[in-house]
């Protein structure tokens, strides 16, 4: 009986080991234009990672949008007003929190800059939360002097 012939040498196989991140096989099946790589643990053949493998992965771990309805205008402001009380910087007492729609207005006074990042920050990681809008003041602690956030002034000739 004849030996069988390998049609590719095996310096030109590219595989990956069990420890190789996504990324890394990614890059190399990118690199040398294949559409899957063996996976070896050792001289053991363990799998097979593909292209598709790859996107089913990366689609799957893409954020999941809330559900319509799964948390309502009132809920989402509990949990943002909790979550300010949960914060040892939480300004709870000199914020209020307004949701209509999903949406997050974010009112009263704060006397640290840091602070109005924070408060967005908490209000777009609850999920259901579609925007937030910044309607803070800056109070300037020594002077009490108070600073609007750009655009939440009242239009000129307004008389609020």
């Amino acid at each position: 009986m004849k030996p069988i012939r390998p049609l590719v040498d095996k310096q030109d196989v590219v595989a990956v080991d069990r420890a190789t991140s996504v990324a890394q096989a990614a890059r190399l099946m990118s690199d040398r234009h294949v559409g899957a790589v063996p996976v070896i643990d050792g001289e053991r053949l363990v799998g097979i990672v593909s292209r598709a493998n790859l996107v089913r992965a990366l689609v799957d771990n893409l954020p999941k949008p809330a559900p319509a309805g799964a948390a309502s205008d009132a809920e989402i402001r509990e949990r943002i007003l909790a979550e300010i009380d949960r914060q040892p910087w939480g300004p709870r007492a000199s914020v209020d929190v307004r949701v209509e729609g999903g949406i997050v207005e974010l009112y009263g006074s704060i006397t640290d800059d840091r602070e109005r990042t924070a408060l967005q920050v908490v209000a777009e990681n609850i999920p259901g939360v579609k925007a937030v809008h910044d309607n803070l003041v800056w109070v300037e602690p020594i002077s009490g002097l108070v600073i609007p956030t750009p655009g939440s002034e009242p239009p000129a000739g307004d008389s609020r």
